[in-house]
């Protein structure tokens, strides 16, 4: 029997739709090595005008004027899937799409981009697409661009995610509650000792982990200051991501730290940051947070961005998983707490470690592949 064809959409929006994409992926390959699998990106099949508009205009939002962003994601948060917006946006790269998957044939197609799974499941509608349509939420909140009535499974964080898609009318079968798919290196047991060693971090310390690559260079300056000047001793891990002055501005910093701070780039290994910290202070990006969750890792989220963020952000409170902090000296205050009272953060992670059961990716996949049999199955009847 041919080998089954799976088609996997994602998007350059931001890097967690991209990051979900390829979490699927390697947990697919784990469990069926010789599936035929490939990862598109959304704006591929746009012009490259209408791709390159509208991604500037999407990071130039985020970057420098992020409550206009919440306002635009609040505005367009009940849009009917019928509405004159919705309906356009059903459009695009319609005929790219149809003669790619014509000429594929997969047995399956996930989606982890909003607008590119509405494309599809309208295709469905149209009686024009036969091939099953999955949507993988990557996010705690349901944002209307999501919703369209023939996708056929939604793969989503938690109940409160399936309770909103039922709002929408969406049936209960359809919703698998499975979590965000994250690679699946996060649920992998890990020798702490040997990673604490190869970092050279003191094993006896709190280590707190600051994502800094998604700041201003100067604030996460100020964070680290605080840090390397604590009374309290702690050690840091800060990733500068690919901001390379944020790297370098760092070294006064680290050459008159009181308290250790080890700096990285880009880095490969964040699973492995995570599992030796004690405490992150990030943005709240859907995939971010569920790999903080995965390794049960409390959060300090410092000024989420308006609109699907801030719904991650209200998530992690209600669950116990961590706080906000929408100021640096609120972010202090919290930081001083958690440094003065250890067992807040015990109390953390036993909260995370019972709400979240984790291998999320596995369920997605197994659910998928399963799927995909049934989608060929029926190929071959009709």
């Amino acid at each position: 029997m041919k080998q089954l064809r799976i088609l996997v959409f994602s998007a350059a929006f931001g890097n967690g739709h991209f990051r979900a994409a390829e979490a699927v992926i390697e947990g697919i390959r784990l469990k069926e090595p010789l599936v035929e699998i490939i990862h598109l990106d959304f704006g591929d099949f746009l012009s490259k005008r209408l791709n390159t508009v509208a991604k500037s205009l999407y990071m130039e939002m985020i970057k420098h004027t992020p409550r206009l962003w919440g306002r635009f994601y609040d505005k367009t948060a009940r849009l009917q899937p019928k509405s004159v917006i919705q309906r356009f946006l059903n459009q695009l790269g319609r005929s790219g799409f149809i003669n790619y998957i014509q000429a594929f044939e997969p047995d399956l197609i996930v989606c982890t981009y909003p607008t590119v799974s509405s494309v599809l499941a309208q295709l469905r509608l149209e009686s024009i697409l036969h091939v099953p349509v999955i949507t993988v939420i990557t996010d705690y909140a349901v944002h209307s661009l999501w919703v369209h009535p023939e996708v056929d499974r939604y793969m989503v964080a938690c109940e409160e995610v399936k309770a909103s898609l039922v709002s929408w009318g969406i049936e209960t079968q359809r919703i698998r509650v499975t979590g965000i798919p994250v690679s699946p290196k996060f649920d992998r047991d890990m020798n702490r000792g040997e990673i604490i060693s190869k970092l050279g971090l003191n094993p006896d310390l709190p280590t707190f982990l600051v994502m800094g690559g998604v700041y201003e260079g100067e604030i996460v300056k100020r964070i680290g200051k605080q840090l390397a000047e604590s009374l309290i001793p702690v050690q840091s891990i800060i990733v500068c991501g690919k901001n390379e002055k944020l790297y370098h501005n760092l070294e006064e910093v680290c050459v008159r730290a009181r308290n250790l701070i080890v700096r990285f780039g880009y880095v490969h290994n964040v699973e492995e940051l995570m599992e030796v910290s004690d405490l992150i202070i990030t943005k709240a990006g859907g995939l971010t947070v569920s790999e903080a969750l995965t390794k049960h890792l409390p959060l300090v989220i410092f000024k989420p961005i308006p609109g699907q963020e801030v719904e991650n952000a209200q998530f992690v409170q209600r669950m116990g998983a961590g706080q906000v902090a929408g100021t640096e000296e609120e972010l202090a205050q919290l930081l001083n707490r958690y440094l003065t009272c250890p067992e807040d953060l015990e109390g953390i992670k036993q909260k995370v470690g019972l709400a979240v059961p984790g291998r999320s990716t596995e369920r997605v996949v197994d659910d998928l592949l399963q799927l995909a049999l049934v989608g060929r199955m029926k190929k071959k009847i009709g």
